[in-house]
This record gives C-alpha cells, structure tokens and sequence, in this order.
C-alpha cells in the first residue's frame, strides 16, 4: 500500500506541475519563438522528474520508487522530437545523482536514458501515424511502463524475484493507471496548443489578407486615378483636336466663299494668296489626320517599317531646308552639325526617321522664342552588360523654355502636354512626342530628355548603327 500512497503523491504533485505548465505555457510561452519553448519544455519536465524523486517512496536509503517517468511520457505525447526525448531521458536520469552517487542512483540514470532512447525512436511514428492521439497515447504508456519495469527487473538493486514478486504486482497496474491520467492530461495539454497553434495560423492569414486588401485597395486607388487623368487628358484631347481641326477648316471654308464670291476686278496676286493660304491650311489638316491614324496604327500593331540603306548626311541635309525658313521667319539661329567618325550609311526607314526629327524639330521651334535650335549627329558608344554597342544619336537641342520635371514623363504619353488646358499658348493635339517614342521603338531605338525649365531642352534620337542588335 506504500507504493499506492506515494503514487497518488506523486499524481498530486505532478498535476500540480502540469496545470501550473499549462498556465505558463497558455500566457506567456506561446509567444516566444519555437527553439526557446522547446528549450523551456526541456528543463520543466526534468524539473517535474526531480520533483517527482524528491517525494518518492524510498524503499531504503538508496532505493526510491516514484513516477519521474511520466514527463517522458507527456513530452512524447506534446512533443515527438528525438532529440528533444533523448534530452528529457537523460536529464532526469542524471537528476537522480542528487539524492546520492551509488547503485541505485546509476541504475536509475541507466533506466531513464534507455526510456528516453526509446520514445525518441517511436517518435517518427507518433508523428506520422494517423491514429488517434488517445490511441497513439496508450501505445506509449503501456511501452514505457513495460520497458520500465524491464530495465528495473534487469538493472535494478532489488533482487529479481522480489521486485517480479511483491513489487511490480503493484507498481506496475498503479503506474499505467497514473500514466493515463497525466495522458489525458498531456492530451488536453495537446489539444490547447492545437487550438493556439490553429488561431496563431488564422491570425497570420488574416493579417496576410489585410495586407493584401490594403495593397490592392492601393492598386485600385491608383488605377482610379490613373482612369481619372486618363478621362480628363482625352477630354482635353477632344477639345483640343476640335480646336486644331476647325482653325485650318474655317480657313479653308472662309477663303473658299471668298475666292467664289469675287468679280472681274479682283487682281490675280489677291486670288494666288487665297490658294496658298487653303492650301496651307490644308496641310495643316492634312497633318492632323496623319497623326491621329499613324497612333492608331501604332497601337494596333499596323504600322509597317520598311528598312532600307539610307544617307544619313542628305537626311540632315534635308531638314535643314526644311527648317531654315521656319528659322529666319522668327529670328532664331538653326544649326545642323555632323561629328566626325559618323558612318555614311544607315539602314532604317527614312521616312520615319524624318518624321521623328521633324516632330522634335517642330517643337523646339514651337517653344523658342529667343536663341536657337541646332540638330547635332553623332556615333556614340553604349555599354550593355559586356558588351559596347554602337548607336547614332540625333539630339535636338533648343533655349525654349524648358520642361519641368515632373512632366518630362507625361509628354511622352498620347493627349498628354506640359501646358493641358484649352487656352494655352503654343496650341498642338500631344500627339507628336508620343508617335515620335512609339515609332524610334519600331526602329529599334530610343528617345531621351535632359531638360530643365527656363534654360531649354535636349531630345535624342538614338538608333542603332549598322550592324548592332535593336534595343
């Protein structure tokens, strides 16, 4: 009956040290990384083994019965890690050599390591078989208690025959009774960390969805204003474009009625000024219609680029004289200079090529009003990775009046301009840059901006030389 007695002590003890863990665990271990709980796991179920020793029964001054097994048992149960058994065996093992170095005491720390050897190899199991906890439960309480009584049998100071006879009869049936009760203990223990475990899971879901909402609410905000510029640039665009189209058209219409409302008297020079002034206006409109279906060319993929060996001294040369008068009707200064070491040939599109320069060109006119505008062309090497590739560059300088920089963007994008309202200065559909970009990417280059307001504007076209790779 001794044994019984000193058992149910232990029992108290123990689920003392259990519902105190529990506590511990529930409000403040939980939130420390997993290593440190282990670490933390560790030491309390060696403590719980020496606790268990303290109050054991001691058969004589070396022989102690008591239940120091039983956290072996619960850590199996909570925690299936090898490594982390094989701690917990031998630990408690070697607490036993506080209560005195003999026998006894070798035999004890013997006994517990061989259990904690043997959780740590049924570990595996426990972790993948998909039996119940309370079954997975019992097979380790009947394994333990069985190989417990095995070791003591074998290793113990008893004789065999009195502990087979007068000892186990009683130990034995009162330890696997025990070891249930602290099982149901470890399994409600199991179930708790399951359910922190299942909400700490929920909780990091959830904060990982917030984000995510809070980052497409972003997304969305910024695509609504994204559409809300969009809406308004092309509003802008409409207006703009009826502006461009009826200035030549009301030229044209207005002219018209007056050359047909004219008599015999009207001198022939009058009637020659009216056609060039349709005609102009004419082009003008001309221009327009072009710009409006080569951007809806562009971006249907429809424009064709036709490659062929051109001389890039006659393009030059060609919008010089285009220009030039432009130049000396508003006073400015138009320059066009060829660095040495330039190719003679270049294998593009001409016509867009010119149609590229002569919008830039057209614009730093437009902008300038004092100063000048020079076309400088020159071969200019790029290094891409480790490999120098060699391009042609066509920059546009002029001593307009600048771009700011948080337009020097937006220009490049259709209906877009620096100046967006109705009634501003310089007139022009913001068509021209964005054909400009869309068009030197079909040909296997780039445009560039180095600006700043007040002090005038660089664009360069830059495309590659005979022989090198697109961009």
């Amino acid at each position: 009956m001794e044994y019984i007695k000193i058992f149910f002590v232990n029992t108290a003890l123990l689920i003392t040290l259990a519902y105190l863990a529990n506590l511990l665990f529930k409000h403040t271990i939980t939130r420390v990384p997993e290593q440190l709980k282990q670490v933390i796991w560790v030491i309390m179920a060696i403590f719980a083994g020496w606790l268990s020793s303290f109050f054991g029964y001691r058969l004589d001054e070396q022989v102690i019965f008591d239940l120091r097994y039983v956290p072996l048992i619960i850590s199996a149960i909570a925690f299936p890690e090898p490594l982390l058994l094989i701690l917990i065996g031998v630990g408690t093992g070697l607490m036993r050599f506080t209560f005195g170095i003999n026998l006894a005491a070798a035999a004890g720390v013997l006994n517990l390591s061989i259990l904690g050897f043997i959780c740590a190899a049924i570990s595996p199991w426990i972790r993948r078989s998909s039996m119940s906890m309370t079954s997975k439960g019992l097979i380790i309480i009947l394994a333990v208690n069985f190989f417990n009584a095995v070791n003591i049998s074998l290793f113990g100071v008893i004789s065999f025959y009195e502990y087979i006879s007068k000892i186990m009869p009683i130990t034995f049936p009162a330890g696997i009774a025990l070891s249930v009760l602290f099982a149901l203990i470890a399994r409600d223990f199991h179930l708790e960390r399951e359910r922190i475990r299942q909400i700490e899971g929920a909780n990091a879901l959830l904060s990982k969805q917030t984000e995510e909402l809070y980052k497409n609410r972003i997304v969305l905000e910024e695509r609504a204003k994204q559409l809300l510029l969009a809406s308004q640039y092309k509003s802008e665009f409409l207006a703009n474009m009826s502006h461009e189209l009826r200035t030549p058209l009301n030229g044209i219409l207005n002219l018209s009625e007056l050359i047909a409302e004219i008599d015999d008297s009207t001198a022939r020079e009058e009637i020659q000024a009216y056609g060039n002034l349709i005609h102009r206006s004419g082009e003008d409109l001309l221009l327009l219609i072009n710009d409006v279906l080569d951007l809806s060319k562009v971006e249907a993929g429809k424009l064709e680029i036709v490659h062929e060996e051109v001389n890039i001294s006659e393009i030059s040369m060609l919008l010089y004289q285009q220009f030039e008068v432009i130049a000396k009707q508003r006073g400015l200064d138009f320059t066009v200079k060829l660095e040495e070491g330039l190719p003679e040939t270049l294998v593009t599109d001409p016509q867009r090529v010119q149609q590229i320069l002569r919008n830039l060109l057209s614009n730093a006119f437009k902008f300038t009003h004092q100063g000048g505008v020079s076309l400088t062309v020159q071969q200019e090497k790029r290094r891409q990775g480790a490999r120098e590739t060699s391009w042609i560059e066509w920059a546009v300088s002029d001593s307009g009046i600048g771009i700011p920089k948080d337009k020097q963007l937006t220009i490049f994008e259709a209906f877009q301009q620096a100046d967006g309202t109705i009634s501003r200065q310089y007139g022009g559909t913001g068509l021209g840059l964005s054909i400009s970009r869309d068009l030197a990417r079909l040909l296997g280059g780039m445009i560039t901006l180095q600006s700043q307001e007040g002090q005038g504007s660089t664009f360069s076209l830059y495309l590659p030389a005979a022989g090198e790779e697109k961009a």
